[in-house]
């Protein structure tokens, strides 16, 4: 092997799609439904993040084959499209939008059990498996440490046999031909990857000995080693590209299985990278490290003091778009090929950014010595710099239209190499006032909640937009997955009205409201939430003009679990499950289903 390329295998000849590299054989029988993302066509959807799910084989998070079972239950119950949540590698603080790779596929999400794993033998899964309690593992949250653990297990277990050439006939020519399809951003994953594992998981460049701290220090550094050192090296290197061949080998029979059902797979392209993953440390020339993005104090978000003060400091590097431009954006291109290789459609998170992001000058470790500051000492703190947006506010006209041409620009991009109508913007937060021009002039979708959905309607009184008036070109939703479920809003609203005062009168006034979005104003706002009100707001949200409406499980289901809290510490974030496992959906949630089914029609949703 040529030191610092994943290149063992020889480029083949001819042509194998992803869908024959893992070779499972899929147990179901379906007819194929044609897939209508025409915008005259409204739909309905529903949003499940993956990690939530209970399936069949399940360790203790969502996998494929618990997507797979709830691809089945999606088209049975008048969904044609279902979205999850960025599915690439995350790091150590679990956040699907904290990605140590643009590219590659989160182990957690494989089935690792033998029948979707050749090369995993039933003895080697009994025995890995009964060192661990899968009954522990698999009640309440995900155990992420505990899931990780074992899954790094199975599939060591698994690439050691396929190492020693146990398996299938024609498994390794078609590895080979994986390494080769992917050779534009595999080799210093896997360079990365190796490197990460050999530096104790740290996530942190500046604790990697020196000369190991980009790909093309790391590619000198390799050459350095006794032959014996690089070959160990380039084994490492090799099983981390075999757990990615396994990873989007079960990816792309989901696409194949989504597709046939009908039900169009909504991705997510998360807006940031983590500053120690190995985008950065394969092109550091990209990134600005020296802030860290995140967005604005919002009234929505008031989950501590930090957030509430100062905003949600995410902690991704600035990309350096003078940079990328002068590469025609390549990055940005091969990481959307790669997601509508398996994706009928994508979100793109965070959609502001691309026109202008608001970021801090300290990363988020250093955020507790920022609260209760005010601008003086703050700026004495970081030697005259404050949080705000770059490439500038839009204080000016010029400034204006400047954030206005980046964003379309970029979005532009992303369009193009999507495809017309595959897009989907998230579009929330502080919108500047060019944003959904730009979006609208595009054809592109974006969200519509509708308590953040409001115009005056004379004399100064200000109420909430009717669906109808939706532009079509949008997805309507009552909460994504950083907001609580709307059972938590409406119980809060309630407890508002009962404590009195303005706030109570705010409360009731957006409990009217909402009955009145859906269309049942008679309904009395203090009624409970479990019922007529959960019927009623979710056939509301149906009959909006909206081309997709797509309510979050939880909304669907009227349960209080929480996905995530933005700006939050801790690990807690990520980890909710739904208490049923997906087979027993339609059992557990009979009547209501039926009822949606129904709403569903009757709104030409179908």
């Amino acid at each position: 092997m040529m030191s610092g390329q994943l290149s063992l295998a020889p480029t083949l000849q001819g042509t194998h799609s992803m869908k024959e590299t893992s070779g499972v054989s899929p147990d179901f029988t379906c007819n194929f439904i044609p897939m209508n993302l025409d915008l005259n066509h409204k739909i309905a959807g529903i949003l499940l993040p993956l990690f939530a799910l209970r399936g069949r084989h399940d360790l203790g998070i969502g996998d494929t084959e618990a997507l797979r079972e709830a691809i089945a239950w999606a088209a049975e119950n008048g969904f044609k499209a279902l979205q999850i949540l960025p599915v690439n590698e995350t790091g150590g603080d679990n956040s699907p939008y904290n990605v140590l790779s643009a590219f590659a596929l989160d182990p957690t999400t494989i089935t690792t059990h033998p029948s979707w794993i050749p090369e995993l033998t039933p003895g080697d899964y009994r025995r890995i498996t009964g060192h661990h309690d899968l009954e522990e593992l698999r009640k309440g949250p995900v155990q992420y440490a505990a899931v990780k653990a074992l899954k790094r297990e199975l599939l060591e277990a698994a690439w050691k046999r396929f190492n020693r050439g146990d398996g299938r006939i024609g498994r390794s020519k078609l590895f080979a031909h994986f390494l080769d399809q992917q050779s534009a951003w595999l080799p210093d994953y896997t360079l990365y990857r190796a490197l990460l594992e050999r530096n104790g998981g740290h996530e942190d460049f500046s604790s990697w000995p020196r000369g190991q701290r980009t790909a093309e220090e790391a590619r000198s550094w390799l050459i350095g080693l006794t032959s014996t050192e690089r070959r160990d090296f380039e084994e490492r290197r090799l099983h981390f590209a075999y757990i990615q061949w396994i990873a989007f080998s079960q990816w792309s029979l989901i696409s194949d299985f989504s597709d046939t059902l009908g039900v169009a797979l909504i991705g997510d392209v998360p807006v940031g990278v983590s500053a120690g993953g190995a985008d950065v440390f394969a092109a550091p020339g990209d990134f600005d490290l020296t802030r860290s993005c995140g967005a604005p104090p919002e009234k929505v978000f008031k989950s501590d003091p930090f957030t509430e003060q100062w905003g949600q400091n995410w902690g991704f590097p600035l990309y350096r778009w003078e940079s990328m431009a002068r590469g025609n954006f390549i990055w940005w291109r091969r990481r959307l090929r790669l997601l509508r290789s398996l994706f009928h459609m994508l979100r793109v998170d965070h959609a502001l950014g691309f026109f202008r992001i608001y970021s801090f000058p300290w990363p988020p470790n250093r955020n507790h010595e920022f609260i209760g500051l005010g601008k003086e000492q703050a700026l004495e703190r970081t030697g005259g710099t404050l949080p705000g947006f770059i490439d500038t506010d839009d204080d000016t006209p010029e400034h204006c239209e400047h954030n206005r041409q980046h964003g379309e620009v970029l979005l532009s991009l992303l369009n193009e190499e999507i495809g017309p109508h595959r897009l989907i913007a998230e579009d929330l937060g502080e919108v500047a006032p060019y944003v959904r021009p730009v979006m609208r002039h595009m054809e592109l979708p974006g969200f519509k909640i509708p308590m953040w959905e409001r115009h005056d309607a004379g004399n100064g009184i200000d109420c909430l937009i009717p669906g109808n008036n939706y532009d079509r070109i949008s997805v309507a939703t009552y909460a994504t997955h950083d907001h609580p479920p709307l059972i938590t809003l409406w119980q809060e609203w309630q407890e508002g009205v009962r404590r009195g005062g303005e706030e109570g009168e705010g409360c009731r006034k957006i409990l009217t409201e909402l009955l009145q979005f859906a269309g049942h104003p008679e309904i009395d706002p203090m009624t409970p939430f479990a019922g007529q009100v959960h019927a009623t707001l979710l056939g509301g949200l149906l009959a909006c003009n909206s081309w997709i409406v797509i309510p979050m499980i939880t909304d669907l289901f009227a349960s209080d679990l929480r996905f995530n809290v933005p700006g939050a510490v801790g690990l807690e974030n990520w980890t909710a499950r739904l208490p049923q496992a997906v087979s027993e959906w339609n059992r557990l949630q009979g009547e209501l289903l039926s009822s949606w089914r129904k709403n569903v029609a009757q709104n030409d949703r179908l």
